[in-house]
């Protein structure tokens, strides 16, 4: 799938996954575009655990209270260190984000579906200690999204976008 076809087609599915499994390379090929995301000042704190394991996908999605935790046939647990890029500066929310955004754009360009699942993780520290001890996750990362990844049983509900002259200028704030 071409860049910009993946980026318009990339939502957030919140349906059924189909029970066909999620290649172990295709798998792979997305945690490394996660891992190749920009990060503040190179300090990688972002890092991956990919689920094809169904009994540790089912032990994961029974801890995470979410309608979009449907028993998918692959995952991604996503990990983050705090550490300063300089001073006392941090950019791992930021390297999480980019890397769970080039790993949406990896999932969607090769046909499959998922949704960011974040709050239900960190909203209750209970979870991300849970789901430490479950992968054996050393206590200096902490676990901070979770992205189911199959194919999508049905459509799903996609996003309506504001209008790009409503969000979006050149020049200066409200020029087109």
């Amino acid at each position: 799938m071409e860049f910009f076809e993946a980026v318009k087609k990339r939502y957030s599915y919140r349906g059924k996954y189909r029970s066909s499994p999620v290649a172990r390379g295709d798998l792979q090929k997305i945690l490394e575009a996660g891992l190749a995301a920009p990060s503040g000042c190179n300090t990688q704190t972002t890092s991956c655990i990919g689920l094809d394991d169904p009994e540790l996908i089912r032990s994961v999605g029974t801890l995470i209270k979410s309608s979009a935790v449907t028993v998918a046939p692959a995952a991604i647990c996503v990990l983050t260190q705090r550490k300063p890029g300089y001073a006392d500066v941090y950019f791992n929310v930021q390297d999480y984000a980019a890397a769970i955004e080039n790993m949406l754009l990896a999932i969607t360009a090769l046909g499959y579906a998922s949704c960011w699942i974040e709050g239900q993780v960190t909203g209750d520290p209970k979870i991300p200690a849970e789901i430490g001890r479950l992968l054996n996750i050393p206590p200096e990362y902490s676990v901070v999204a979770y992205l189911p990844v199959g194919v999508a049983e049905g459509e799903g509900k996609r996003p309506r976008y504001k209008p790009f002259a409503e969000r979006a200028w050149f020049n200066g704030f409200g020029k087109n």
